[in-house]
């Protein structure tokens, strides 16, 4: 599951709540059928947090950073050794584990934080921007790992990177200030936009003959100027009713008019398209 909203949207706040590190206003947050704000230890031993910012003791190495997190969560002493070495090796971070985590890139940071997240078994991982500040390397490795954990974990995790979402999330929750507006896969809010008969189109126009062609074709509702090129072509977004194929009629219109077509394609629909109509909705 992922959130994701504008900034100000309530995304970490909403996280907060959810590991007992602030209280809500109004209504309950309950983990596992466990009201946490009544039995908040045995809440809270069912998760671990991943907070934005990789917060981490940086003196230490990579295994006494581990380790001290399992004695905070209090990890039995028979198995916690074992259990230490089980977090790091499925974190990737035997290769580093006797070195100062002051000296690790950006991505190992990230790897010792959710280590330490997944100290103690938790069922739930709340990860809060994970992979803000990677390289795209980094990203990648953190994302297989995201998934790899997803097979034994509820992971909820937040994320400003609606690709990043697509490729991770089986389930999306949009927040616009502070309101819930969608709850659904990925797959399904990109459908509910998949409506949209949207051609881009890139053309040599000077004397702006563009503006004619609404009335030339039937059904083409709106054109947009997106933008204007050094090379003084300019593209348009071109919106039509959904049962008409625009292309063949605009290479013939615009054909007469002498206008020159660089490029033209159909828009493909992503979560951006149905994150922007959600929110403009929710706006309106």
């Amino acid at each position: 599951m992922d959130y994701y909203g504008p900034n100000g949207a309530g995304k970490s706040t909403t996280m907060n709540m959810i590991t007992g590190y602030i209280e809500p206003t109004s209504g309950k947050i309950i983990i596992d059928n466990i009201d946490i704000d009544r039995r908040p230890k045995k809440a809270k031993k069912e998760i671990g947090y991943m907070p934005e910012g990789v917060p981490l003791y940086t003196d230490l190495t990579v295994k006494e950073f581990v380790t001290y997190m399992a004695e905070i969560k209090k990890v039995d002493r028979k198995t916690r050794k074992e259990k230490v070495e089980k977090i790091i090796e499925q974190t990737g971070l035997k290769d580093v584990e006797k070195k100062l985590i002051k000296k690790l890139s950006r991505g190992y940071k990230q790897r010792v934080s959710m280590a330490g997240a997944l100290v103690g078994e938790p069922k739930i991982l709340i990860l809060d921007e994970p992979t803000v500040g990677l390289d795209p390397k980094q990203i990648t490795e953190i994302r297989n790992l995201i998934k790899e954990l997803g097979k034994t974990h509820t992971i909820i995790l937040s994320s400003h990177i609606l690709s990043e979402v697509s490729q991770v999330c089986n389930r999306v929750i949009i927040i616009n200030k502070g309101k819930i507006v969608a709850i659904d896969t990925p797959e399904n809010l990109e459908n509910k936009v998949a409506g949209s008969n949207i051609i881009y189109i890139t053309i040599e126009d000077p004397e702006n003959k563009i503006e004619n062609i609404k009335e030339k074709i039937e059904g083409i509702k709106k054109i947009t100027l997106m933008q204007e090129n050094e090379d003084k072509t300019k593209q348009y977004s071109i919106e039509a009713d959904e049962n008409i194929d625009l292309r063949k009629m605009l290479f013939t219109e615009l054909a007469k008019e002498n206008i020159t077509i660089f490029e033209m394609k159909k828009a493909d629909v992503t979560l951006e398209d149905a994150f922007m109509k959600l929110i403009e909705g929710g706006d309106k």
